[in-house]
């Protein structure tokens, strides 16, 4: 797999000196994998699983694009390559830890947290988390948070602040943390060691995970416009 033009140069001689980052886009996952390597995998989820600010970040493409990124390149050629194992281990401690950080963010610092932050994203997040702990209870909500960009980053410290217990919580997150990570990355690995070339159709492939993680924001929002709907008629 060839890198981004802006993400590495070689040198200019063919020798074999370390390339020299000039550009990261924190938004593209195979920017970040070729920068950081599981590294970056751990870093990113870590961050968007643990902290307000890490809400951007390209969770879901990154495990994908990683378990891709096992079957693809060599360590001695410019593409990135990976070893499972250690994507697998990065991944789990990244989304683990980072759900128990923004927990215990959330139970020591309270709801004026989420209140200063001007971001409509995280706002809009907020209220989906409450609505999915009222209407699932913790477990089920902790769980599928876990596959809702930006509502996983907003739980766990919401979980924190409504005092839902501690081991409820770290149980939960654990369960949905391994199946979110787990899956993704042997989704990514299992694609990429059954289609020859794979890393040739990278773009349309991550494009398409993308668009499927959104699948669940959109079933929620059809039927938050719908109860709406019903309360407004009177139904």
């Amino acid at each position: 797999m060839r890198p981004y033009p802006e993400a590495v140069a070689r040198p200019a001689h063919g020798g074999k000196e370390p390339r020299v980052l000039l550009a990261l886009n924190p938004l593209d996952a195979t920017s970040l994998l070729t920068a950081f390597g599981t590294v970056g995998v751990f870093l990113v989820l870590y961050a968007e699983t643990g902290l307000l600010i890490g809400f951007f970040l390209p969770g879901d493409s990154l495990l994908f694009t990683a378990g891709l990124l096992c079957t693809t390149g060599t360590p001695d050629t410019a593409g990135a390559h990976l070893a499972l194992p250690g994507v697998l281990v990065a991944a789990a401690a990244g989304a683990l830890l980072g759900a128990q950080t923004g927990y215990l963010i959330g139970a020591r610092a309270g709801r004026p947290l989420l209140e200063r932050t001007r971001s409509r994203h995280l706002r809009d997040g907020a209220a989906r988390a409450e609505d999915l702990l009222a209407r699932y209870g913790h477990g089920k909500a902790i769980v599928l948070a876990r596959f809702l960009p930006v509502v996983r980053t907003v739980l766990n410290p919401l979980a924190g602040m409504v005092g839902v217990p501690a081991r409820t919580f770290a149980l939960w997150q654990v369960t949905g943390g391994l199946v979110w990570t787990t899956g993704l990355v042997l989704g990514g690995y299992a694609l990429g060691s059954s289609i020859p070339n794979v890393d040739h159709y990278l773009l349309p492939v991550i494009a398409a995970i993308v668009a499927v993680s959104l699948l669940p924001l959109a079933v929620e929002f059809r039927r938050a416009r719908r109860a709406a709907r019903r309360a407004g008629t009177g139904r």
